[in-house]
């Protein structure tokens, strides 16, 4: 059976980035995948602590962060899915840490220092494609999105799990309404009006997407 993997990299269970990332749980489900979600917030475990161990003559890891902590496991499970989704909430331009330090332990252990002569580049770990999707909530506009730094902060993080794993997707999600009451919270910048208007129209058709991903990736193939 095909296994999917979902790491939610944000602290919340049940709202956006966990939203999208339960449709495209759905959407995996709905081509037969077995699917598990992680939520990082509940594990103890660091980013990477440079040991250096992956890189190290002699010792075969097979793509496996050398460093064994709480987080073991579920890159244990990652390498051998077939296929992977993590999410995040966007802080001040980038993803959570949690999700910083997953990508650490996932990616670094999944490539080489090694030449390979028939791209040019550094061979990968990884004799197969495992396809992996990103998806990004954030409070920002998708104008912001475009103007600022955004967009290449964030790219990066596909363009690095394509090259590690051989393909990689991404979803990203504007303008989202950020609290459940506003009333209590000191935000006047935001229209909470404007906000609700997009919860109910556009992030719909963001579900529908995160749906499609997760449908998607599972019905890749090793």
């Amino acid at each position: 059976m095909t296994k999917v993997m979902i790491i939610n990299g944000g602290p919340r269970k049940n709202f956006n980035t966990a939203k999208l990332l339960k449709e495209a749980a759905r959407g995996a489900e709905s081509v037969g995948a077995e699917v598990e979600i992680v939520n990082l917030y509940d594990l103890n475990y660091k980013g990477c602590i440079s040991c250096l161990m992956c890189k190290r003559k002699g010792v075969a890891q097979n793509g496996l962060c050398f460093y064994k902590d709480g987080l073991t496991p579920v890159l244990e499970k990652c390498l051998h899915a077939d296929a992977v989704i993590v999410g995040s909430p966007v802080y001040h331009t980038y993803p959570t840490g949690m999700f910083r330090a997953f990508l650490e332990r996932f990616m670094f252990p999944a490539h080489t220092y090694m030449k390979d002569e028939a791209t040019g580049g550094m061979k990968r770990v990884l004799d197969y494609t495992l396809p992996t999707g990103v998806i990004m909530t954030m409070n920002a506009p998708e104008e912001w999105f475009n103007k600022s730094v955004y967009h290449t902060v964030l790219a990066d993080n596909e363009h690095s799990l394509s090259h590690v794993f051989g393909y990689s997707e991404s979803l990203y999600a504007f303008d989202t309404y950020q609290f459940t009451d506003y009333s209590k919270y000191d935000c006047d910048y935001f229209d909470e009006a404007h906000k609700a208007k997009v919860r109910d129209e556009v992030f719909p058709i963001y579900m529908q997407k995160a749906y499609d991903m997760g449908k998607r990736l599972a019905q890749m193939k090793k």
